[in-house]
């Protein structure tokens, strides 16, 4: 798992540090490993509500460690020469977090202008069977956010790899190398956010015939039967668009976007969710960096 990633070269026994320190390093440990267990990094189709606790957790995550950076021991630490490096690794990787966040944010925003455009769009013209350029363009807008999001992971997993290369940290204050190794084990288990929540964007678009039967829709009463969620609020959005979309090239005179309208709107609140956890995230991330900088600044 990403999120159990650490740099080996940090388990080293600590020596003694302060009671106010050991709490704090304590409370980081307890928030990595609610966050290991947490559904959001085991691999599975996950849905945008565990995402945004996802989020919640991070936040808290990283109001402790903010808390260990800005604590006495850790400045004290930076005062021995030897002790800079680390700290000025971890500044570099904060930069590519960063980077990352920035881009799965401007990817939520851009798909929430799109579901909000479709949303528009079927209550304009919800018994239109002009609706079908609607739906062909949003379904366009997918398979591009799709080929994005595929780079946005390449790009994950460079910084994964980045972020689990190994220092050699000798003579460096044990405290100092507590606080190394929490930040690197917080950036792996949120690169792992990351990755799910770009996995939950990228859904694979579900194809269908032209009246909406597929192998799929077969399979939804399957997964009912099994209490299984077959799509996350992205892929049953797809799914009700491509089924609509084969009634519209049927010319079907019942058409009712209801059920679509009703999908959108769920997925839009979801969406809203995420954007919010990203944009809370960012800023710790921004609070992070400048607590690193400002340490670093004799």
């Amino acid at each position: 798992m990403a999120g159990s990633s650490v740099v080996h070269a940090l388990n080293v026994p600590v020596r003694s540090i302060s009671l106010p320190s050991r709490l704090q390093l304590s409370s980081i440990e307890t928030e990595l490993n609610e966050l290991r267990k947490f559904g959001v990094l085991s691999g599975v189709q996950t849905s945008g509500e565990t995402i945004c606790a996802g989020f919640t957790r991070l936040a808290k995550l990283y109001n402790h460690i903010e808390e260990v950076i800005q604590s006495p021991l850790t400045h004290r630490a930076l005062h021995h020469r030897q002790n800079v490096k680390p700290v000025e690794e971890a500044l570099d990787d904060s930069v590519g977090l960063l980077d990352a966040c920035g881009t799965a944010r401007d990817l939520i925003t851009t798909m929430k202008e799109h579901v909000r455009d479709l949303q528009s769009a079927l209550r304009r013209r919800s018994r239109d069977s002009s609706i079908g350029n609607d739906i062909r363009a949003y379904i366009s807008f997918r398979k591009t956010l799709k080929k994005n999001i595929a780079k946005s992971l390449r790009a994950l997993k460079r910084l994964e790899s980045n972020n689990n290369v190994t220092l050699p940290l000798f003579d460096v204050d044990c405290h100092l190398l507590s606080v190394v190794k929490s930040l690197k084990q917080s950036n792996a288990v949120t690169i792992s956010v990351f990755r799910s929540l770009l996995s939950f964007l990228s859904m694979p678009v579900i194809k269908t015939k032209a009246g909406g039967c597929s192998l799929i829709s077969k399979l939804i009463p399957v997964a009912a039967d099994r209490n299984q969620k077959l799509f996350n609020e992205v892929g049953t959005v797809d799914f009700t668009l491509y089924t609509l979309h084969g009634r519209v090239r049927k010319n079907n005179a019942k058409i009712d976007a209801g059920v679509e309208l009703r999908r959108l709107e769920t997925l839009c609140a979801t969406i809203q969710g995420l954007e919010e956890g990203l944009d809370c995230l960012f800023r710790w991330l921004i609070k992070i960096r400048v607590s690193l900088l400002n340490i670093l600044t004799p």
